[in-house]
């Protein structure tokens, strides 16, 4: 049987080039990836003009920007750069379908049996290397027989194993040799720089790796920096030290990622889970451009979709219906509903308030369904006829109802038009209520808190009332234009601004609130605002039905 072999796949660049593939900068600029760290901002990563003059990842804003002015930055996005490397698995899984993600810019894939579809592993580099630089990407890969040393290849092949020290190297010389250090020269050669592909043949894992730094296993910074303090600072060093003494001195991680590196301990790929895809395709013998033929393809869609989601224990949430004309273009037709469903006779009615809009054209060959967003819903079970009347009743309630109502309406006007209020935990009046998109929320499922006083049904904000300015209940006021005369008078209802909050409309200090029954019918709801931070007087805050 022929060894595993491993391939492992290096973005170094990944969330600068992803950002400059949208033309967030010129790539002949420097830009740099930054986040915030430690209370300061560090670059996260950047770009090959970046890297060229003096920038690295790790490095702090401040003197990145002192060594280059000229520096464009961005804020680092986790989720855009998690979705872009998803979308890089799928491009490589044209490699090997067995392949994972190594977040936040790597993936690993077991290519056993897979090198000879491109002639051969230096084939298999040579493509993703030309793929990545048609997408603007950066890459380093490597192949070895296991995931660790496919890793330490692709991260430091080409990369010397620098000492680890801090503050003047000549200081931390014994006495004696700092006399002939200083007359050491000061220009040392560059280290090699990275390959772009390295392949180490099947068992020369050992010979390898020997020649990389000790970081190169995947180790804590604090771990690789005590090493080489000790002078282990190649993987070849720690290969012939006792097991049990590292183990003693570092730790069981440093040993086993030795062993990982070296094979003799597992490490294998879990590739990622395939995320549930809910579609049937429709290709028709013959165009079609009448209503009632598309209904009909449709229920042949549903029913199959449907079928998917039910046995998945899921509900489609929404649903795109794609019409393909014969000359070549399509048509998208998308439906919302109120809650969750896999039932077709439910989701039948909204795509007929919407099918009549598609123009045929020169007519329609193809139809696709796609549930694009889904919820888990919950499983059934048998029943008894007890349960199951229950259950037809809770289903014949106004609730179930309205909910298809919804979805109904919502195919007409956007689901996010109809809304539904609840309560909130707020005195002031303005906010005891919170508007919510009735599609994506239940109804209120306990009582309403009962206010201590009526509230009117039809509020607005406060409008200056011309009535004198005295806290007592005005026997004439003007509002809108209109003299009326005060015939009834009930309150006060005093109620405090939430001192916490700056709100505008509550500078005006504490409120007494009236129920002001007019003689000309009116009933309002005056309030007297004592004065904060603005003049007192009287405001109408809503109207009575």
């Amino acid at each position: 049987m022929s060894p595993r072999r491993i391939l492992s796949i290096w973005f170094p660049r990944l969330a600068a080039e992803r950002l400059l593939r949208l033309g967030a900068s010129c790539p002949d600029s420097p830009f740099a990836v930054v986040r915030d760290a430690r209370q300061r901002q560090v670059l996260a990563s950047v770009s090959a003009a970046a890297e060229a003059a003096g920038l690295s990842p790790g490095q702090p804003l401040a003197d990145a920007m002192a060594v280059c002015p000229g520096l464009v930055t961005r804020r680092e996005t986790p989720a855009a750069e998690a979705a872009f490397l998803a979308a890089l698995r799928r491009w490589a899984e044209r490699v090997s379908p067995w392949i994972a993600e190594e977040p936040p810019d790597g993936l690993v894939a077991d290519i056993t049996g897979c090198a000879h579809l491109f002639g051969d592993e230096a084939g298999l580099l040579d493509r993703i290397v030309q793929d990545c630089a048609g997408f603007g990407l950066t890459v380093r890969a490597a192949i070895a027989d296991t995931r660790g040393a496919a890793w330490a290849l692709a991260h430091h092949a080409g990369a010397a194993g620098a000492p680890h020290r801090s503050g003047d190297e000549i200081r931390q010389e014994a006495r004696a040799t700092r006399a002939t250090a200083a007359r050491r020269p000061r220009n040392r050669p560059a280290a090699p720089a990275p390959q772009t592909g390295c392949i180490a043949p099947p068992g020369r894992t050992h010979s390898a790796l020997a020649a990389l730094p000790v970081a190169a296993l995947r180790l804590e910074p604090d771990t690789a920096e005590a090493l080489a303090r000790l002078g282990l600072r190649r993987i070849g060093d720690l290969a012939g030290q006792p097991r049990a003494a590292l183990a003693r001195r570092f730790g069981p991680a440093l040993v086993t990622r030795l062993d990982q590196a070296f094979g003799a301990a597992p490490e294998p790929v879990s590739p990622a889970a395939t995320p549930p895809h809910f579609a049937a395709r429709l290709t028709l013998p013959d165009p079609i451009g009448l209503e009632a033929d598309v209904m009909a393809a449709l229920d042949r869609l549903l029913e199959r979709v449907c079928a998917r989601l039910a046995t998945a224990g899921r509900g489609a949430r929404r649903l795109r219906l794609e019409a393909m004309r014969a000359d070549g273009t399509h048509e998208t037709v998308e439906v919302g509903l109120a809650r969750p469903a896999a039932d077709p006779d439910r989701i039948r009615p909204l795509f007929a308030l919407k099918i009549g809009g598609i123009e045929a054209g020169f007519g329609i060959d193809a139809l696709r369904l796609e549930a694009t967003l889904t919820e888990p819903v919950s499983a059934r079970r048998p029943c008894g006829h007890l349960d199951a009347g229950a259950a037809a009743r809770r289903d014949a309630t106004p609730e179930g109802a309205l909910e298809d109502l919804i979805g109904r309406l919502g195919a007409r006007i956007g689901l996010e038009a109809i809304t539904r209020r609840h309560p909130a935990g707020s005195h002031v009046p303005e906010k005891t209520a919170t508007v919510q998109a009735a599609a994506w929320t239940g109804p209120f499922d306990s009582r309403w808190p009962a206010p201590p006083a009526p509230r009117p049904l039809a509020l607005w904000r406060p409008e200056p009332v011309n009535a004198p300015e005295t806290p007592g209940p005005p026997a004439r006021v003007r509002w809108r234009g209109r003299d009326l005369a005060t015939a009834a008078a009930e309150g006060p209802e005093r109620i405090a601004p939430e001192w916490w909050l700056d709100d505008p409309d509550w500078r005006t200090g504490q409120r007494d609130y009236w129920r002001v029954t007019t003689s000309a019918g009116d009933r309002l709801w005056l309030y007297y605002a004592h004065g904060g931070t603005m003049s007192p007087g009287w405001f109408c805050h809503g109207a009575f039905a």
